[in-house]
């Protein structure tokens, strides 16, 4: 008994080390606004990575980051993502929104591109405007 339960445990591990962990990849920036208005203190800011490549189907999301905003802008953010998941010739970009209460407050309005491609391209770090919903 004691000889299978070794067996299975080192199968088990010889599985989980051969499929290796994914490859996992940063991308950093920061959410800005032009307003003067300071956000309440309850507001929660998502950004998300996405694949965009697909103009009549919803895109798809590789990351995403979200929680209680703190402090005020510039508001920094961080999407950890699989390398493996990003495919030669796709479209990326980071979208923001920023709430409280069940309420939009900001959202962007304008595509912010990312090439993810390890070229080095992309702005460090990358800034996000996000602009009022009236």
């Amino acid at each position: 008994m004691k000889r299978l339960s070794l067996l299975l445990a080192s199968a088990l591990l010889a599985a989980c080390t051969s499929t290796g962990a994914p490859n996992m990849n940063r991308l950093t920036g920061e959410v800005f606004y032009l307003q003067r208005s300071a956000l309440p203190p309850n507001a929660t800011l998502s950004v998300s990575l996405q694949d965009v490549s697909l103009a009549d189907a919803p895109a798809r999301e590789l990351a995403r980051q979200s929680g209680t905003v703190q402090g005020q802008v510039p508001l920094p953010f961080t999407l950890e993502y699989d390398s493996a998941e990003v495919k030669p010739g796709h479209r990326y970009a980071v979208s923001a929104r920023i709430e409280a209460d069940g309420r939009l407050l900001f959202i962007t309005t304008e595509q912010h591109a990312v090439q993810l491609d390890g070229s080095g391209n992309d702005p460090r770090p990358l800034r996000v405007k996000v602009d009022p919903v009236r």
